[in-house]
């Protein structure tokens, strides 16, 4: 009998969710039919996968192991697959897009509208994570685009730059930092910080722009950390595209941070040599590049 390899699939998903309830939910599967592929698995490899005393699903050592070469095999598919559609005449039929939430959206819609004009089969999916989140997910899903404002190099990305963004440490009017000249580190830090919660599975990964205080609410995005300043909960960085009107209005004003309340990024947009890209693909970039210039211009 041969090894069903969508199974190593449904192990990993497994083991992201931590039980084989979510696995189910996020596979659109009964829990016994993932139950059952897994059991499969087990018996043909007459191998124990899951520790199963454990409240949470966790591998045994065996199964760590299985999934790494599982996860090559799925990898090794899928770029077999991407470049066999590739090689063909036509238009690939999925083009994914990986955006970090902090990035403006403006001119992707404007883009995706003009792929919509050209009237071509391809669908589009644009998901937003925020740090670390965006490339986990670009990996995860093997995406074709992200566009990230960090991300860890490697040997076979292709990156184009984006222009700069800056982001303005703020809070709102009726905030007491708002008064405060030559506000210190230590004065910062006995208020809330405000930030963006990571959706990155890594929990190591380590946000450089938080203060360090103790007092930190971390949100599911910008415009719930937009409302949350608006109200006076606390402080945060927040880019510039997104508040212009609030700091012209003075309903929110720049903290007068003595450690520098401003600063810029390149953001990126992402492709991957491993998955070349199609026409969609290139004319997506292109777009992208060319409404994004727009902005500046």
């Amino acid at each position: 009998m041969r090894i069903d390899v969508d199974a190593f699939n449904v192990l990993q998903v497994v083991v992201e969710e931590g039980s084989f309830a979510r696995a189910a939910e996020r596979l659109h599967k009964a829990q016994s039919a993932v139950s059952y592929q897994v059991k499969k698995l087990e018996q043909h490899l007459n191998v124990n996968l899951f520790c199963r005393d454990l409240y949470r699903a966790e591998l045994t050592p065996e199964g760590k192991i299985i999934l790494a070469e599982g996860k090559k095999l799925l990898q090794n598919l899928a770029n077999i697959e991407h470049l066999a559609s590739r090689f063909s005449d036509g238009w690939e039929p999925k083009l994914e897009l990986i955006v970090d939430g902090s990035l403006p959206m403006e001119p992707i819609m404007r883009a995706l509208k003009r792929m919509s004009l050209e009237n071509i089969p391809t669908k589009i999916q644009l998901n937003v994570e925020f740090l670390g989140g965006v490339q986990a997910r670009f990996e995860r899903d093997h995406a074709d685009l992200m566009l990230v404002k960090d991300y860890r190099s490697g040997p076979h990305y292709r990156p184009q730059s984006l222009p700069d963004i800056t982001s303005i440490l703020v809070v709102s009017i009726q905030h007491a930092l708002a008064t405060k000249k030559n506000v210190s580190l230590f004065e910062l830090q006995s208020h809330v910080e405000l930030t963006i919660e990571d959706s990155s599975p890594d929990m190591n990964y380590h946000d450089e722009l938080q203060f360090g205080g103790d007092k930190v609410f971390y949100l599911s995005g910008f415009m719930m950390k937009k409302n949350a300043l608006e109200m006076g909960l606390g402080f945060g960085w927040m880019p510039d595209f997104l508040i212009q009107e609030e700091l012209e209005s003075k309903a929110m004003v720049e903290v007068d941070f003595n450690g520098g309340s401003r600063y810029s990024f390149s953001p990126k947009l992402v492709s991957t040599l491993q998955r070349p890209l199609g026409k969609a693909g290139n004319l997506f970039t292109a777009f992208i590049l060319d409404e994004f210039a727009k902005d500046i211009c």
